[in-house]
């Protein structure tokens, strides 16, 4: 509403704005300055990034319970937590993953409310939750605020292995690395990967234990009560107070070793040395690991706080990084493989190519069909002025720059109102000095006058023009979801350059022109030489193209129907063959390196999975010279936002950027066919690739990582994995679906341990003792901490490595009862294995399985439409069960969805904007045509190159529906005036108002489609998002020129006949 009263205000005054910049000169010199100033420093505080953050509103809460089964975790801790979310205001959706020892519920609420309101309503509800979650089955607490895009450095610390271990490393990056890195602004959490944890540890047999008299509770009291401080207020002496300090906590191996447990028969004390088989450093028990180029090493991820400035937060972390690594010990270095500035860098440098590039083209094709050097310098000094101004405004409203926001710039467009005003300015100026014949007379007043009146007059013609294109982008800013992040930051910078374009051309424009075609400049015989150069060649190009247009015009008018019905034949044809056209959500972004996914059978261990991982890593060293690093992530890490396995790895293929050193592979489309086929040989494994943000992205946004995923949902989970197996087979069957994998959800091995009740009641014993005696000997009991000046570490107590080997071992365990003696736990429980659920997933408070895959070689819409027929015609759901799909194919469709309904809109508000110029119907209508005769070039140009339709298409045929109609108008316009003008002959009027308006016409056209030209034949980083739009407006604008400029006169003929007919 602002704006529009802005462009109104604007409008009423265009002539008394333009009187007002040429008789105020250092005004608008003023205002020039402050544009180019704020720009400047926009452009150096605004926030840049590769592409729009499209992560939902969300907020992960995390559950860490070690030693509970899946079930365990569902039933006592997700489900509580579901429940409890479920009904907070603007909740959108629930979902939940439990795994072994972790819950992971993410709440999505509407973007609307913000970062921080919805974590104070889940952490009020939290409060609540934590009653109602047994004692001792861990505490929920909220992930981090971070997103897709919030891993912005990760880095690896080599070192020499002679002189450091894994578990020194993952030590000094605990304690040294991530907390220097943690205190950034910017950085929410550096999650650490790999190594081992230090730990204290008293390792026991149960053989030793028993031979001595000891039980486990006795050694858990004795290290708890030994091992405190404490203090005693204060004594008065000498005037001073001397504060009384009792030390007691353990500060070595050998005052652990000296702690007394108890005194034996004899009255001798049995101390922890006595009685452990060790009393050392260990490590805790390990979820998760860290690979690199084939071996085991130590790395953290930094987090980047969501909104925070990417390429700020980066630059200050470099600069951190460098000073953390002057107090690193001899030989341990921070080494960043996977840099997200590089990947800001490259596709920023291809949106300044893509718009210099642009800008270049634009002004060449101005000057050469203007014939006027000095219009093309006044044009090419407005391309800068609109984008700084833009830059101000992104900065002050909060657009970010990046791909989408800078990508779809057109300065054809852009400068189109400064190019009708100088054509204008100059035109009137021609005339004046024809009918005075006194060139050298004409002062500077005189051209002043001349040109605020043309310019003023060009204006209100060129305003309207400029309107229609700033109107046609606001429906686009009614796109929700992930299509409305992706795509309003572009609307939003493409009105703020054509606003910045429309305040200068009432200013600096009529300013410029005045003085560049002053007497003074005049005066320079090099430039009018030039100019009647540049003129000549001009005159002579267009003279050429009415010479082939006029021919196909007199045909046109003599055979109207044979025209209209041809026209009407090619677009039911482009109908057709946009109905057969795939679809995809949208392109996606080229990172420049790979993800991909290694999958072991299920259940497999952490140790089989690093051998596994560290063989693929070393193949692909050895064989591609591309490949500069490789790395992999196994389980989950010290924030466990990503609820992983251990028998599948997430891991990353950094690709050498110098493609003057591949070898194997001319492009990366190559290369990763050639891995896959390679990784394929080695048995046991299985593969799924994608990219290192796109991967985090779909997993945070939908729960997935693949590109689509069909999901079913039901309650009973041997159900749900039998439909799944179901499924994966069907699906691996369909042409283009590649990588398709069943979700891990069964085949965890388990040794479940089955309380006798009888027994219990028995002994005296109860269940929970029971789990702390198995926890405290398999798991470890923390018993306290240990602390080595700022550092602490945990002192635990278990069995001995050679006492957790097996199910004897647990059968085998002593326990304490009542009465003094020792049972071994097989007397009170049944011990055996018994097959789990290796996750539970839920949606909307829903379990479900689903079957991921990646669609390559066709478009995602056709392969789940195969997907979809498969399975109405060979599976058959048992009753309360369904099928859905997610993904990118959910992310077109609610997209396409949304465009049902914003286009209808953009075509009436052009509609109703032709009428308002024209206040005819009829004229509106034939103008109207531009339309559907722009999408057959834009269906055309896409099937051409083989694209699908995609969402970055459909918003190129908003933007072309737009820029469409301007030339039909100026057409239409130019047949009314000579009409006016007394020009009664209908053929003459169309000849002649044809050829007048061919230039200004041809003008347009040209450099809003050349200026599109760079984006389309860009092969450059980000270059897959904008191709599909600058594809469908430099088809379209042909074919809509073309068309136009035939049927257009067509149409205005036989309408010119009715009308007379009915006259008379």
């Amino acid at each position: 509403m602002i704006l529009l009263t802005l462009l109104f205000f604007l409008f009423l005054m265009i002539q008394k704005i333009v009187d007002f910049s040429i008789g105020h000169r250092l005004v608008v010199c003023f205002l020039v300055v402050a544009i180019i100033a704020g720009g400047i420093w926009a452009m150096r505080t605004i926030s840049v990034d590769s592409t729009p953050d499209i992560t939902n509103n969300q907020v992960q809460v995390i559950t860490v319970s070690p030693n509970l089964s899946t079930e365990d975790i569902e039933q006592f801790i997700t489900y509580p937590v579901e429940m409890a979310m479920a009904n907070l205001p603007g909740v959108e959706d629930v979902r939940s993953v439990s795994r072994f020892g972790l819950s992971l519920v993410t709440v999505i609420f509407k973007d609307d409310m913000g970062t921080y309101l919805p974590r104070q309503l889940v952490q009020e509800k939290l409060s609540a939750v934590k009653e109602e979650i047994p004692q001792g089955m861990g505490s929920p607490e909220m992930g981090p605020i971070t997103t897709g895009l919030g891993e912005i450095y990760l880095y690896s610390l080599e070192a020499d292995t002679s002189l450091y271990t894994p578990q020194e490393l993952r030590t000094i990056q605990d304690w040294t690395v991530r907390r220097q890195l943690s205190m950034i602004p910017g950085v929410v959490e550096v999650n650490s990967m790999g190594g081992s944890i230090k730990q204290y540890e008293i390792a026991f047999s149960p053989d030793r234990l028993n031979a001595v008299g000891v039980t486990i509770s006795e050694m858990m009291d004795a290290l708890e009560k030994n091992n405190v401080n404490t203090g005693g207020a204060y004594i008065e002496r000498e005037h001073q107070s001397h504060f009384i300090r009792g030390e007691g906590v353990v500060k070595s191996l050998d005052d652990i070793r000296r702690i007394v447990v108890k005194n034996n028969p004899d009255g001798m004390p049995l101390t922890i040395g006595d009685v452990a088989d060790k009393v050392g450093y260990g490590s805790a028990i390990r979820y998760g690991a860290f690979t690199q180029d084939g071996h085991e090493a130590v790395g953290g991820a930094i987090m980047m706080l969501k909104g925070s400035n990417s390429s700020k937060v980066i630059e200050d972390v470099k600069a951190r990084v460098a000073q953390v690594q002057k107090t690193l010990p001899p030989g341990v270095t921070i080494k960043p493989f996977l840099d997200r500035s590089d990947l800001i860098q490259r596709t920023t440098s291809t949106i300044a190519r893509n718009l210099i590039e642009g800008a270049l083209i634009v002004v060449f094709v101005l000057v050469l069909l203007l014939g006027s050097i000095r219009g093309g310098i006044i044009t090419a000094s407005l391309i800068p002025l609109a984008l700084l101004f833009a830059f101000i405004l992104m900065r002050l409203t909060g657009v970010w720059a990046n791909l989408m926001s800078l990508g779809a710039i057109d300065f054809g467009i852009i400068v189109d109102g400064a190019v009708i005003i100088v054509e204008g300015t100059v035109h009137s100026l021609e005339g004046y000095i024809r009918s005075s014949g006194k060139q050298a007379l004409v002062s500077q007043h005189t051209v002043d006058r001349l040109t605020a009146k043309a310019a003023g007059s060009m204006m209100h013609s060129a305003f309207f023009g400029q309107v229609i294109i700033l109107l046609v982008f606001t429906p686009i800013l009614f796109l929700a979801g992930v299509s409305g992040k992706m795509f309003q930051p572009m609307a939003f910078t493409f009105a703020y350059a054509l606003l910045g374009a429309i305040v200068l051309c009432l200013t600096y424009v009529p300013v410029v022109t005045s003085l560049l075609n002053g007497p003074r400049v005049n005066g320079w015989g090099w430039l009018r030489k030039a100019e009647n150069a540049t003129g000549r060649l001009s005159h002579w190009i267009m003279r050429l193209a009415y010479r082939c247009y006029r021919p196909a015009l007199l045909l046109s008018l003599r055979h109207k129907g044979m025209v209209i019905g041809m026209t009407l034949g090619v677009f039911i044809g482009t109908a057709v063959l946009f109905s057969r056209m795939g679809g995809e959500f949208i392109p996606s972004l080229d990172e420049g390196d790979i993800a991909f996914q290694l999958f072991l059978r299920p259940g497999s261990s952490l140790s089989e999975t690093i051998k596994r991982e560290t063989e693929v890593e070393r193949v692909l060293l050895e064989e591609f010279p591309e490949v500069k690093t490789v790395c992999g992530r196994i389980g989950v890490s010290a924030v466990p936002n990503d609820p992983m396995g251990m028998d599948f790895t997430d891991s990353f293929i950094i690709l050498e950027k110098d493609k003057s050193k591949w070898k194997t592979a001319n492009d990366k489309k190559e290369l990763l066919a050639k891995i896959e086929a390679r990784i394929a040989q080695i048995p046991g494994i299985t593969c799924a690739f994608s990219q290192p943000v796109e991967l985090r992205t779909n997993e945070l946004m939908t729960g997935i990582r693949e590109d689509v995923a069909v999901k079913v949902y039901g309650e009973n989970l041997d159900t749900l994995n039998a439909i799944g197996h179901r499924l994966e087979h069907l699906i691996a069957s369909i042409p283009g679906a590649r990588d398709v994998a069943m979700e891990r959800t069964s085949g965890l091995p388990q040794i479940t341990v089955s309380y006798n009740r009888d027994k219990l009641a028995q002994y005296g014993m109860d269940v929970e003792r029971l789990n702390q005696y198995i926890s405290t000997a398999f798991a470890g009991g923390m018993a306290g901490e240990v602390f080595e000046g700022e550092k602490r570490f945990s002192l635990v107590l278990r069995f001995s490595d050679a006492n957790r080997t097996g199910i004897d071992d647990i059968r085998n365990l002593l326990v304490d009862v009542p009465g003094g003696q020792q049972v071994p736990l097989s007397e009170l429980a049944s011990i055996s294995y018994k097959p789990g659920p290796m996750q539970i997933s839920r949606d909307g408070a829903s379990r479900r399985v689903y079957v991921g895959l990646n669609a390559r070689g066709r478009d995602v819409a056709s392969v789940v439409a195969d997907i979809d027929n498969a399975i109405r015609q060979k599976i058959t759901l048992p009753s309360g069960y369904r099928v859905t799909y997610d993904g990118s194919f959910k992310n077109l469709k609610e997209a396409t969805s949304r465009m049902a309904i914003v286009v209808p809109i953009a075509l009436i508000i052009i509609f109703l904007l032709l009428y308002v110029a024209l206040k005819s119907i009829t004229e509106a209508l034939m103008i109207y045509i531009a339309v559907p005769l722009a999408t057959i070039g834009g269906v055309i140009a896409l099937a051409l190159r083989g694209m699908p339709f995609s969402i970055s298409a459909g918003v190129g045929f908003i933007v072309l529906s737009g820029v469409a109609v301007l030339n039909g108008l100026v057409l239409i316009n130019r047949f009314n005036s000579l009409k006016t003008e007394g020009v009664n002959n209908v053929a003459r009027r169309i000849y002649r108002g044809t050829q007048e308006r061919l230039r200004p016409i041809m003008l347009t056209a040209a450099a809003a489609m050349l200026g599109f030209l760079p984006m389309a034949v860009s092969g450059s980083a980000g270059a897959e998002v904008q191709r599909p739009l600058a594809t469908v407006v430099i088809g379209g604008l042909f074919t809509s020129t073309l068309l136009t400029l035939v049927m257009l006169p067509v149409l205005y003929a036989i309408v010119e006949k009715v009308t007379k007919k009915k006259k008379v």
